[in-house]
């Protein structure tokens, strides 16, 4: 059963990868005419992004990458920035 979901109960919503990673929180959703075209999603604290991005706020999701909209948003691992711990350290 398809379920829908008004788009000011997606902001604030936590968004995981499919891995089970913590991504970040939805921050906005951008609209091309009538449909979603992606996400905005900020970087929170303990949150994947913010180890990956370092001083920066957020990243933008593209509506394809996004797999489920419930509780919480599940997105592909695809929408992941690429992150080597190694690289950190240097």
């Amino acid at each position: 059963m398809l379920k829908m979901k008004r788009l000011r109960e997606t902001y604030d919503m936590r968004v995981y990868t499919d891995n089970g990673d913590y991504f970040g929180d939805v921050e906005e959703s951008i609209l091309m005419q009538t449909k979603i075209f992606g996400w905005r999603v900020r970087a929170t604290k303990n949150s994947f992004l913010s180890q990956v991005l370092g001083s920066a706020k957020g990243v933008i999701v593209p509506h394809q990458l996004v797999k489920s909209i419930g509780d919480v948003m599940i997105i592909s691992k695809a929408a992941v920035p690429n992150y080597n711990p190694e690289d950190a350290d240097e």
